[in-house]
């Protein structure tokens, strides 16, 4: 199954940054720089600087050699302009490979829309940062709500 995400935007940009930079609350074990309980927030261009467009948590980043980054406890949330929540993506686990800005895991991923009307799972994903696709792999369920108590499951 494949879904465009549309306000994805340079979220997962952000926390690479963040992660080069040295930022407060990391810690060097064994020379290698590692975050926990981080959250990146990207704000809508001008005028609507103040509403914030898409938030990345994780429980944890580490860096891996050749510019990957793995992130446990994935949270990927992305907003309307006028406040709204659009979809919220979580994973126990991912890979971000910071070259080709792209985002994989062969582990469980989550997706539901803002309004919960609408929620799919699977086992394997790519998110594709630059144009913010989102393709899932194996055992997709989708279940659409229609109405206050009826659910279709395709």
């Amino acid at each position: 199954m494949k879904i465009k995400l549309n306000n994805a935007g340079l979220i997962l940009s952000v926390l690479v940054a963040l992660l080069s930079c040295g930022t407060r609350g990391w810690s060097q074990p064994n020379g290698v720089k590692h975050a926990s309980d981080f959250t990146s927030v990207e704000y809508f261009a001008a005028p609507h600087q103040q509403q914030i467009k898409s938030r990345l948590s994780g429980a944890e980043a580490q860096p891996q050699a050749g510019g990957l980054l793995v992130i446990k406890q994935l949270k990927l949330e992305t907003f309307t302009m006028d406040g709204n929540a659009e979809f919220i993506v979580e994973a126990p686990e991912c890979v971000y490979d910071t070259q080709k800005n792209a985002a994989n895991s062969s582990g469980h991923l989550q997706l539901r829309t803002g309004d919960g009307k609408f929620h799919v799972a699977g086992e394997g994903f790519l998110w594709r940062q630059n144009d913010s696709f989102l393709t899932i792999s194996n055992q997709v369920r989708t279940v659409i709500e229609t109405g206050p108590a009826e659910k279709t499951g395709l």
